[in-house]
């Protein structure tokens, strides 16, 4: 991309900012053809290849539809282990794999999202951004602006359970949700609420779009500086009340969501892909209640995540996401559904602010 100007720094871990580009040599990827004499597939690449990143190389190194031309990472090694794993490049810097690529899928932390993201779309580039989309309402706003496709990576909207919940297409009056997990020392950048629940509140406004009218949030860190297990009631301006607990430090991992709707509950297992529930009958003789489980087939939802990106792409949408259909509808089956789309992000990242800030409120007192 001639003319553009360098991308901006990449954060290691725990590292203080180094501009990428200035890691240690490594073995130049082979010069590409043009664009023209290459597969009309979209070329992707993954920046960032730590516990999320080398997921999404794995998945778009088999994708039909897809062509992984490589991976950045300043850490050399962990480069170069993760490419030689699943059969792709190491670019030696973030620059060349940009000028390589049609869409760039940005797994880096938190606080790089907007800067790395903006200059990216600015070249033209389509982006997924890990979640949650920024690290402030402003930041989203600015990766919001770019006429080029936005995706976010909240992917547990893609799990065929969630999708089948949302396929009924009826607002849930209660929902609790239950989203543990062990400790781990990653994703340590951000809280609980962030690296975890902002998946729950995602689904949330995609089960029901009215805005936040009430926060209730109370949280503690207990592993690390930062708030390790919270929980918050949402009042929804549609009425629906939903109770929301997150934790990064149980003994076992439990993602569970449950669900009241009018005359039907459901119980959501994220983890077994499962989704049972029963609904009330009216007959002649009387009410009955009958089993009503949600049909589904099991997939990976990274998978259906990615491939509903690179449709996104195939198809130019416009700003903040797919030009084929909204982020609060439901995939089809197993062909590529619409992307989570920039202003769905911003949506729940917005909500995850206002818990996060009611926690803290709490915790002055």
């Amino acid at each position: 991309m001639t003319g553009s100007r360098p991308l901006p720094p990449m954060r290691k871990m725990g590292e203080s900012l180094s501009p990428l580009g200035e890691t240690p040599p490594l073995t130049e990827a082979p010069l590409l053809p043009p664009t023209w004499l290459m597969t009309t597939k979209p070329r992707l690449g993954v920046m960032g290849v730590g516990a999320m990143g080398r997921n999404h190389v794995r998945v778009l190194a088999s994708l039909p539809g897809a062509a992984l031309m490589g991976i950045y990472d300043p850490r050399r090694e962990v480069a170069e282990a993760v490419a030689a794993e699943h059969g792709t490049r190491v670019f030696a810097s973030a620059e060349a794999l940009a000028e390589a690529v049609d869409a760039m899928v940005l797994a880096v932390p938190t606080v790089l999202h907007a800067e790395l993201g903006c200059e990216l779309l600015s070249r033209g580039l389509h982006v997924l951004v890990e979640k949650p989309l920024a690290a402030s309402l402003e930041e989203a706003d600015q990766l919001l602006a770019a006429e080029r496709v936005l995706a976010v990576g909240h992917v547990e909207f893609f799990n065929p359970a969630v999708q089948a919940l949302l396929a009924l297409g009826v607002p849930p009056r209660f929902v609790e949700v239950q989203r543990l997990a062990v400790f781990t020392p990653r994703s340590l950048d951000v809280d609980v609420v962030l690296d975890l629940m902002i998946h729950d509140l995602q689904i949330l406004h995609a089960l029901d779009g009215a805005p936040v009218s009430e926060v209730r949030a109370t949280g503690i860190p207990v592993l690390s500086p930062r708030t390790d297990i919270a929980n918050v009631r949402l009042e929804l301006a549609s009425g629906c009340v939903a109770n929301l607990t997150a934790s990064r430090v149980s003994a076992e991992r439990v993602r569970k969501l449950r669900t009241f709707l009018p005359s039907r509950y459901y119980s959501l297992d994220y983890v077994a892909q499962e989704i049972h529930g029963y609904r009330l009958e009216e007959h002649a003789t009387g009410r009955r209640i009958v089993p009503d489980d949600l049909e589904l087939t099991r997939d990976e939802p990274l998978r259906r995540e990615l491939a509903a990106f690179v449709a996104a792409c195939r198809d130019g949408a416009g700003p903040g996401g797919s030009a084929a259909a909204e982020a609060g509808q439901a995939v089809p089956g197993p062909a590529p559904g619409p992307i989570v789309s920039g202003p769905a992000g911003r949506q729940a990242l917005a909500t995850a602010l206002a818990v996060a800030a009611a926690i803290e409120q709490g915790l002055r007192r």
